[in-house]
């Protein structure tokens, strides 16, 4: 029962709406809001401001908030181990990724769910900052992210491979060398992801290496919506290589090779330092150490 009431707490967090809460829970309202009180009860403080409608969470339930998610976690975490030892794993992976990495993860995710089927996959585009505060808060079990600066001690990293660029262009705008220059492929009229986006900044920071100002025509926060800047043979574009595995199929578009600087990001797996991890964050990580990414990032890997 106490498991239950923590998880009409986060549910009413999260839907800041008692009556959307009941329902995520499966339960009537009433039934929410009399285990909200037994939990008040229990733990002897006010966790939630009523009004005639969710007020939010006292300063008491935002701490116990943070308990709720973890305790939730390890209990499921608990009932996924036990299933799993005497049936196939279940659950659900929860897999944050920054935003260019999702071409490269298909066939890593394919492969998860052909040997887990009665798991389900929620995969999330978020920045690497959000990424890290889902893992410390445990609402995720897993991101992709580019490993830069220095390990956090409460994450663990494994490397993927290493993420290039290329420069692409629609074939309606003449034959390409077969290599460019990152001072060359700035003076095209470029589509790029808007500046607070981390993959721009690191494009912006290799331009600055080879001398040049990044200064796009059209900068779109969504690789869809650079995409279809480019392939509307009007505008050209940098993206990462893994790019190329869905969007160098479309008829008329052409890449280059990026050199002068050579350019990299390693890309991999943070995970939660948590002994044991969840049961379905052990199997997601295991297949990820014996994933080819030689053979699935394109080349590159680390």
């Amino acid at each position: 029962m106490f498991v239950r009431q923590l998880h009409y707490l986060v549910a009413v967090a999260r839907e800041g709406h008692f009556g959307r809460a009941a329902e995520a829970c499966h339960v009537s309202q009433p039934t929410l809001s009399a285990g909200l009180r037994k939990l008040e009860e229990e733990l002897g403080q006010p966790l939630v401001l009523r009004g005639h409608r969710f007020m939010g969470l006292t300063e008491q339930g935002t701490r116990v908030l943070s308990w709720a998610q973890r305790i939730i976690n390890d209990y499921d975490g608990m009932r996924q181990e036990l299933e799993g030892s005497e049936a196939g794993l279940s659950g659900v992976l929860r897999l944050g990724a920054v935003p260019p990495t999702l071409p490269a993860l298909t066939g890593l995710l394919n492969a998860f769910c052909d040997r887990h089927p009665a798991v389900r996959v929620q995969v999330q585009s978020l920045s690497a900052l959000a990424i890290q505060r889902g893992l410390d808060d445990q609402v995720l079990d897993a991101g992709v992210s580019y490993l830069t600066g220095t390990r956090p001690a409460r994450l663990r990293w494994l490397p993927f491979f290493e993420e290039r660029y290329v420069f692409v262009r629609a074939t309606t705008g003449g034959a390409l060398p077969e290599t460019m220059s990152w001072a060359e492929a700035a003076a095209h009229p470029l589509c790029l992801l808007t500046p607070e986006m981390q993959n721009r900044q690191i494009i912006d920071a290799a331009l600055a290496r080879a001398g040049v100002v990044s200064l796009p025509r059209i900068e779109a926060n969504t690789f869809f919506g650079v995409w279809s800047q480019v392939c509307s043979g009007a505008w050209a574009s940098i993206v990462p290589h893994t790019h190329l595995h869905i969007f160098g199929r479309i008829p008329g578009i052409a890449a280059v090779p990026l050199s002068d600087p050579e350019w990299v990001q390693p890309v991999g797996l943070v995970i939660a330092e948590r002994d044991p991890l969840a049961p379905v964050a052990a199997a997601f990580l295991r297949l990820a150490e014996r994933w080819p990414w030689d053979e699935a990032a394109g080349g590159g890997a680390s």
